[in-house]
Formats: C-alpha cells, structure tokens, sequence
C-alpha cells in the first residue's frame, strides 16, 4: 500500500501529476485545491497518498495535506461516493466551506457542486455529519489563528484520540520550538502530549 510518494514533478494538470520517484513514473489523480498548491515542473514534490484497489483497477490519488487526504477518505466511506465523485467534491468546493456544509446538513449547498445529486448529499450528510467533528476548519468571520500545516497535525492528532484541548496547547508549544514540516511538528507535539500525560499522572500519585 503506498502512502505517500516523493519524486520530481514531470507533469501535472488541473485533475493528475505524474511524478518521477527514482525513475519510475507514478501517475497520481489529484484535486484542485492540490494542484493548485503544486510548484513548478521539475521541481522535488511530496503528495499523501490514498490507494485505491480494485479487481480491474489500481489508482492512486494525491494531496497536498494530511486534512485533504483525510476528507476524501471520509467521503469515499459514504454510501454512492466513488474516488472519482470524491475529487469532484473536494475540487468543486473548498473543505472551509465543505465540512460546514455537511455539519448543517445544508443540501441547497452541497447540490451546487458538479455531481452531486439530492440524494447523494443527503446520504453525506447522515453518514458524515458526525465523522467530520474532528475535522478543524475555520469559521465564517473569525481569523485563522494557525496555519494549514498546524491545522493538518492537530486534526491528526485528534484522529488518533487525543483530547482537542490537549492538541491545541501541544501544538501551539511545539510552533514556538520552530519546527516547519509535518513529520517534526507532529512528532513534537506527541512528545508533548506524552509528557503532559506523564506529569499528570505524576501529580495523581502524589494525591496533587
């Protein structure tokens, strides 16, 4: 199972790359929102990747960050959403506006976007209202007060179970030690979480 590739960027267009990994050409299907984070051709990319295996088919599709990837796996997990309808979502309207949409049970919205029918939205709504809690987006009218990369390791951390308020602090702290890739903030936060967990029940022992 391939979970993520990283390769010189041969070509990419609005709905695919093809991404040379040590002289093996990977064609990956990717969304919008991915593509346009993209660099130039030639240029050393890293997508996450989800693979898709059937009987007659092997594809694999491609993001830009961990929250895409986690979203469409959501949406593929809802009854009548295929990878293919699920890069259309995810390409026809952003997660800022996608998750709320869901969450509401706005189907007026969610009928906007090519491919999705009554039913279909429906269907997303009941099976996905609740899975995408843990997903963080921004609301309507209030700042960002952290970035993308931020926001891509707390809704991992979440997903792994740890307490919101507890990956909010252990994130917030590992920012401040400078860490700017994925893996290290994550693994800082971890260490974090750990250590808070550790003191806790450190203080419990000692009836604190």
């Amino acid at each position: 199972m391939i979970g993520s590739l990283r390769g010189k960027l041969v070509d990419k267009r609005p709905n695919q790359v093809l991404l040379d990994v040590g002289g093996v050409g990977y064609q990956v299907q990717i969304p919008l929102s991915t593509f346009a984070a993209l660099g130039a051709l030639h240029d050393e990319t890293t997508l996450l990747v989800h693979t898709h295996v059937r009987e007659d088919q092997f594809n694999l599709f491609g993001f830009f960050t961990a929250r895409e990837k986690h979203c469409f796996e959501l949406l593929i997990s809802a009854s009548g959403v295929g990878p293919s309808l699920a890069l259309k979502i995810l390409s026809g309207m952003g997660i800022e506006e996608l998750v709320p949409a869901i969450r509401k049970g706005d189907l007026a919205q969610l009928v906007r976007i090519p491919g999705v029918g009554r039913k279909t939205a429906e269907r997303m709504v009941v099976e996905l209202r609740d899975k995408l809690a843990a997903v963080d987006v921004r609301e309507a009218g209030k700042p960002s007060t952290r970035s993308q990369l931020e926001s891509d390791v707390a809704s991992a951390l979440v997903n792994l179970g740890y307490d919101e308020r507890s990956v909010e602090r252990a994130v917030e702290k590992a920012r401040t030690s400078g860490d700017s890739d994925f893996e290290t903030l994550l693994r800082t936060s971890l260490h974090l979480l750990g250590s808070s967990a550790m003191h806790k029940s450190a203080r419990a022992g000692h009836g604190e």
